[in-house]
């Protein structure tokens, strides 16, 4: 336990698990009706993160070999999985991330969640969300992430449905918790597949030269392919991305924590966390790289129609996570990571505006927030434009940078078809993100403004608390200037720069394609003539198509009723009335019987409880006697 103290890296990997944890109980045990005590319990649990993680990074900026603290947890002649820790930059740089929104999001709630009587649980479960991403960022072995990643899964579904009392949000949660279970089943089993037969579990051992050397190519496919079925879920990939948009059900602060840097970041990561595993099956990278890109293209074409301003940033996320995948899979693990690192920035953004906005105005519509004003909250309007410039990859904003990463890695991929798809995806971000730019700065229609009291709550400027004003302002600045950190990040990540080749065709073709889809929002929704009428529109069988969300819903909705309640439901409810209940039953009911049968013999006379005795013994006799 000394170690504990004396190495003040472990104890600060400890302290990072333990304080959040501890705030989560208390709260909920002791505190929760006191919000202010609640409060400052929280705060303190996630400060003290926050410094421990930017001093790790400061220190260990220019690590060489990873800090491994690993203990023994389970272990047997042919099996190892460790409990423990593990630095490396992708860990550092994640732990950050992490630290960092969860932080931001936690000081912009104060404002946000002001007078909600779940106050002290929704910080509890902010806590509990905090432990579970940590966990996953610096855990030492796969089983010990797996838990941390199902505390992900459950803090989620306590957060999304955090306003239980709304059936949709209640449902939302639900969804979430019941479509990631297929992916995790998935990632389950690949951890099972592992430990049987190669019976380690340690990351730094699976990410080795001498496994992937060690190990048949058939091996490392299965559980590379079955782990990906975790990444599905978690990061709302094809077809488990349903359950995303869905999650806007819960408080907007929560929604910022979801689509940044954590849940549906944590699929990405896993592969960014075994990636050199992971990329020593062809087959498995190929799939990634299909499923990214129908992602990708599928959740774009429904943003462009979606008028609940949290839905489209949730559908951008999903494209965004779609094109992260597409950066990994195409064999460039620093593209995928950097797209991750500078979209925990600007998404957050852009949910964070976005929940001024709902705060204010009292609506999700982001049509009815441009009626009633919306350009007038000047801080909020102007980082959620600066955010959405990064969004659609436009310089000198970091979403260009990490873009044209992913656009490169794609450009060298021996198939083009995925740099098109790249390409096309960059058009219709750029014109969805701008939809909703426009339409906020030039409303075509007004509408008397209406008070909801929320300004009379808060010390405002320019009608926003600067509780909730000041992590926009920090948001925005990181989205200005982390692009042009690409050269740290690389030399940090990789251990040393990488060659840039200069293609300007490339260049071209990715900057025309966002100033394209700008443009052609601008046509549609910005200019003095514009209709205000998507071009989608002019096709309705497809623009109902992507309304009806490529009835992915319908599908689901389907596979539901008639396999797993129609199917699968009632097969395990006529075992458990049948089989359980009937085998119980039978059992009970023969006891009953037996006993009232025996009850005859019982008469409370001794002398003719002896007498039956004597027969049956004499019975017995004859019988055996008999017999012989």
């Amino acid at each position: 336990m000394s170690a504990w103290f004396s190495d003040l890296t472990l104890l600060g990997c400890f302290l990072c698990m333990i304080l959040p944890l501890a705030s989560f109980g208390l709260i909920m045990i002791f505190t929760r009706t006191n919000h202010k005590l609640s409060l400052a319990i929280s705060l303190v649990a996630s400060t003290l993160p926050l410094f421990i993680a930017w001093s790790f990074l400061y220190k260990y900026w220019h690590i060489t070999e990873p800090i491994i603290y690993n203990y023994d947890w389970i272990i047997s002649d042919f099996i190892k999985i460790p409990f423990g820790f593990l630095l490396d930059p992708t860990s550092l740089l994640m732990l950050t991330i992490v630290a960092t929104i969860s932080w931001l999001v936690q000081i912009y709630s104060i404002g946000y969640m002001e007078g909600d009587p779940g106050f002290g649980n929704y910080y509890a479960f902010l806590s509990l969300f905090a432990l579970s991403m940590l966990g996953v960022s610096i855990s030492s072995g796969l089983l010990q992430l797996y838990i941390c990643w199902e505390l992900v899964g459950l803090s989620s579904y306590l957060l999304i449905g955090f306003w239980y009392e709304k059936f949709s949000a209640s449902e939302a949660g639900k969804k979430a918790f019941v479509v990631t279970r297929f992916g995790d089943v998935g990632f389950f089993m690949g951890l099972a597949f592992l430990t049987i037969f190669y019976g380690n579990l340690e990351i730094a051992n699976i990410n080795s030269a001498a496994v992937a050397q060690s190990m048949p190519p058939w091996l490392i496919s299965t559980a590379a392919l079955l782990i990906f079925c975790g990444v599905m879920g978690k990061s709302a990939q094809f077809p488990l991305h349903v359950w995303l948009p869905d999650a806007m059900e819960g408080p907007t602060p929560v929604s910022a924590l979801l689509h940044s840097a954590t849940m549906v970041a944590a699929g990405v990561f896993l592969i960014a966390r075994i990636y050199p595993f992971f990329s020593a099956s062809p087959e498995a990278m190929t799939v990634a790289l299909a499923l990214g890109t129908i992602t990708l293209i599928i959740s774009s074409t429904i943003g462009m129609v979606a008028t609940d301003i949290k839905q489209v940033w949730a559908y951008s996320t999903v494209s965004q996570l779609g094109f992260m995948i597409m950066g990994l899979a195409a064999g460039s693990y620093f593209a995928g990571y950097f797209h991750l690192t500078t979209h925990a920035g600007f998404k957050a953004l852009l949910f964070l505006c976005s929940g001024v906005f709902i705060h204010h105005f009292g609506t999700n519509d982001f049509f009815v927030m441009a009626a009633q004003g919306g350009r007038k909250l000047v801080i909020p309007m102007v980082t959620i434009t600066i955010a959405a410039l990064a969004l659609s990859g436009i310089f000198p904003f970091s979403g260009f940078f990490s873009k044209e990463a992913i656009l490169g890695a794609l450009y060298h991929h021996p198939n083009k078809f995925w740099l098109l798809m790249g390409l096309f995806g960059a058009f219709l971000t750029a014109y969805y993100t701008f939809r909703v730019i426009f339409v906020m700065l030039f409303p075509k229609t007004t509408a008397p403004e209406e008070s909801h009291g929320h300004e009379k709550l808060h010390e405002e400027h320019h009608g926003v608390p600067w509780v909730m004003a000041i992590p926009l302002i920090i948001l925005a600045t990181f989205t200005l200037i982390l692009g042009f950190c690409q050269g740290y990040l690389e030399r940090f990540l990789l251990g040393h720069a990488l060659h840039h080749e200069h293609n300007y065709l490339l260049l071209i073709s990715a900057v025309g394609c966002a100033l394209s889809g700008i443009a052609l929002a601008w046509y549609d929704w910005g200019s003095k003539k514009a209709k205000c009428v998507g071009f989608i529109s002019y096709v309705p069988v497809l623009e109902n198509f992507f309304i009806q969300k490529w009835y992915m819903d319908h599908f689901w909705r389907w596979f539901l009723n008639t396999f797993i309640y129609g199917t699968f439901s009632r097969l395990f409810t006529y075992n458990d009335r049948r089989v359980v209940d009937g085998g119980v039953d039978t059992v009970a009911f023969s006891t009953i019987g037996s006993g009232r049968m025996l009850s005859f013999f019982q008469t409370a006379l001794l002398q003719l409880n002896l007498l039956f005795m004597i027969v049956v013994v004499a019975g017995v006799g004859l019988y055996l006697l008999i017999g012989r």
